[in-house]
């Protein structure tokens, strides 16, 4: 399995914006699917962005298209992720998850998870 730590959160205002990055150890990085997840408090964690492995393919859920960018470098084994114009509704914590295989938004497919790292978009 491989080992994810996030970074880059922290509080900006509606308009502005953040990137987060997630550096991975251990495992073969570029054999894993990446993808960024959100949990807002009270609620379910939901994907919000995942790239395939080599990142030519890219999905993103739909309240954050146009907005935010996933990008992965599979030489440093990090991914990243963009988010511009935020609003006050993309407050969460974030994590960084891994999945064996192909590209996908299915939370069940993750199989390493980051200790997540806290977005707060004040209004």
């Amino acid at each position: 399995q491989v080992q994810l730590v996030e970074s880059g959160g922290g509080l900006v205002q509606a308009g502005g914006s953040l990137r987060l990055s997630c550096a991975a150890s251990g495992g073969t990085f570029s054999s894993y699917a990446m993808g960024w997840f959100r949990q807002a408090p009270g609620k379910e964690r939901e994907f919000v962005a995942a790239i395939s492995r080599g990142g030519g393919s890219t999905l993103y859920t739909d309240s954050v298209k146009g907005r935010f960018t996933i990008s992965r470098d599979n030489a440093k084994k990090m991914v990243s992720l963009q988010m511009n114009s935020l609003k006050p509704e993309d407050t969460a914590v974030y994590y960084c998850a891994a999945s064996y295989g192909d590209n996908t938004y299915m939370i069940s497919r993750y199989d390493s998870w980051g200790q997540g790292t806290q977005v707060t978009v004040s209004s």
